[in-house]
């Protein structure tokens, strides 16, 4: 007989009995996963934590006696363990991020069938990504050069376009790449996997903190130096050419690697249309998102770059992107950022 697998054991935190009762129904469809216990606020849950020392906990940001984001800036440090945030929108979602959430899930505004299928299937997804979820990545860890960086193949007048793609812990990784660099870079054309309405916000805030003029893309947007577009959470994004140059389109389609927007349709695009005037990164993520796509920028002589294991929160899309021989060089976060500085 075959070894049972030790079920994801989940503890569910939220001020609501009942959206407790209902996420802990969801997550109980799922035999991988058992519910341990249930909290209404952070101090029973910081005494069911210590009581049942859960696998992965999923967190409410607004709770009343201490929010979601004091909770975990109090609990990452002793008790370090996965968290799932799930909250309606709000910029405090990427506050939680920040401080240790490895991810979130957006309550329904409405609950009805098809938003309860919804829920429970990207909740579910995500908490068994967080199991295996790396803790402990810190910033200083992420910006630590540990050797030097090689001169490259492409010129510096040569690159026309950076194109980045990353799914969980991207929101972080993506701000520590672009924080540093300066404003007269090549555009650059992001795809974070996010849904709708989240791009906005991520984009807006990470704009605040960047020399870079960063954006929720447009269909149509031109593609401009020092400025960076983001493609819109629901929305396939890719590049195009006209008789004034080049632009993104933003369409709507069918999930690709079971995204949309995809990470693949954003390099595929690139790699015709840019070829060795490219820079192609894949940064952390669950999945295999990008990596066909990377293979092809490498293919047409773009320099390709993948986070390195060490730095990542979820060494999936970069291990697969590397694996199949799509990656040239595998850095960590300053170092990716140190190399995008000489173009």
């Amino acid at each position: 007989m075959g070894k049972t697998r030790k079920r994801i054991r989940v503890l569910v935190v939220d001020d609501s009995r009942f959206f407790r009762n209902f996420i802990i129904q969801g997550l109980e469809q799922d035999g991988t996963i058992e519910v341990v216990g249930e909290a209404a606020d952070p101090y029973e849950a910081r005494d069911k934590i210590i009581e049942l020392r859960p696998d992965v906990m999923t967190l409410d940001v607004q709770m009343p006696r201490m929010n979601g984001i004091q909770f975990l800036k109090k609990l990452i440090p002793q008790y370090p363990m996965p968290v799932v945030v799930v909250s309606s929108i709000g910029e405090y979602v990427f506050d939680a991020l920040d401080v240790g959430a490895v991810d979130f899930v957006e309550k329904p505004s409405k609950l009805n069938i098809n938003s309860k299928e919804m829920l429970y299937e990207e909740l579910i997804l995500k908490i068994k990504i967080a199991s295996v979820a790396k803790l402990g990545v810190t910033k200083k860890e992420r910006r630590i050069t540990h050797r030097s960086v090689n001169e490259r193949r492409s010129s510096k007048g040569k690159v026309k376009v950076i194109a980045i793609g990353a799914s969980t812990g991207g929101t972080e990784a993506i701000f520590d790449v672009l924080k540093n660099l300066k404003e007269d870079m090549p555009p650059i054309v992001i795809v974070q996997h996010m849904p709708p309405d989240f791009t906005t916000m991520y984009a807006d805030r990470i704009n605040r903190y960047c020399k870079l003029n960063i954006k929720e893309a447009c269909d149509k947007d031109r593609l401009v130096r020092g400025h960076v577009l983001l493609a819109p959470g629901g929305l396939h994004m890719k590049i195009e050419k006209d008789s004034k140059g080049y632009y993104v389109r933003c369409h709507s389609g069918g999930k690709v690697n079971g995204h949309c927007p995809s990470v693949d349709t954003l390099f595929d695009s690139v790699a015709y249309h840019m070829k060795d005037r490219a820079i192609g990164i894949i940064l952390t993520g669950m999945g295999k998102d990008g990596a066909q796509g990377l293979l092809r920028m490498r293919e047409e002589e773009a320099y390709t770059v993948g986070q390195d294991e060490k730095s990542s929160t979820i060494y999936g899309m970069p291990k697969v992107a590397y694996e199949i021989g799509a990656v040239i060089e595998q850095l960590n976060l300053l170092e990716i950022s140190t190399l995008l500085s000489n173009y």
